[in-house]
């Protein structure tokens, strides 16, 4: 029997999970139902801020301090996992702290585009009256490609969760549900 450890904690699972459904109905209720739209974006920002916290004070697998390292040793991991050599990491590895960077950066600038987005095509949101409808076609542009290109990080992050589920024999998506994974590796 395998050494199981707690590594993402109750926090961060909801967050994960929640951030998730948030984006899914944000992003399918774009243009048919704006009030949705808008409270899933807010929900977003909530959990953009509530992750920044936790990455300061939560566990210690959630902490930016763990987990977050340069990008050439990203790259190097990811030249290490093609080439089958790559290290089991217990907590975020190189190239899964390099997309979570991406992703909080790119979910952040969604946020801010659409607020901005949403003030200049609605005269609504905390930045009503702040931002002239001038601009409104710009920051409709703005928003969209923050989005899609979002969901280019998103398609690569599941990829990376089932190469990296694959390569080390864990199913990394159960232990974003339950917390735990094996503890039979170096950190």
């Amino acid at each position: 029997m395998q050494n199981k450890i707690l590594v993402w904690d109750l926090p961060l699972r909801i967050f994960h999970w929640l951030l998730v459904t948030a984006f899914v109905v944000a992003y399918i209720s774009e243009d048919d139902w704006l009030t949705v739209h808008v409270w899933a974006g807010y929900l977003v920002a909530g959990l953009l801020v509530f992750r920044v916290i936790w990455g300061i004070i939560g566990g210690q697998y959630a902490r930016f301090s763990s987990f977050i390292c340069s990008v050439s040793e990203s790259k190097a991991y990811l030249i290490d996992l093609a080439r089958s050599k790559a290290k089991h990491y217990l907590g975020h590895n190189p190239a899964g702290s390099l997309m979570i960077v991406l992703l909080l950066i790119s979910l952040l600038l969604i946020v801010l585009s659409g607020l901005v987005l949403y003030a200049a095509d609605q005269n609504a949101g905390p930045l009503a009256g702040m931002i002239s409808s001038t601009y409104e076609h710009f920051w409709e542009e703005a928003h969209e490609i923050i989005v899609n290109f979002t969901v280019v990080l998103i398609i690569i992050h599941i990829a990376g969760v089932v190469v990296e589920s694959l390569v080390h024999g864990e199913n990394l998506v159960r232990s974003m549900w339950h917390g735990y994974k094996n503890n039979d590796q170096q950190d």
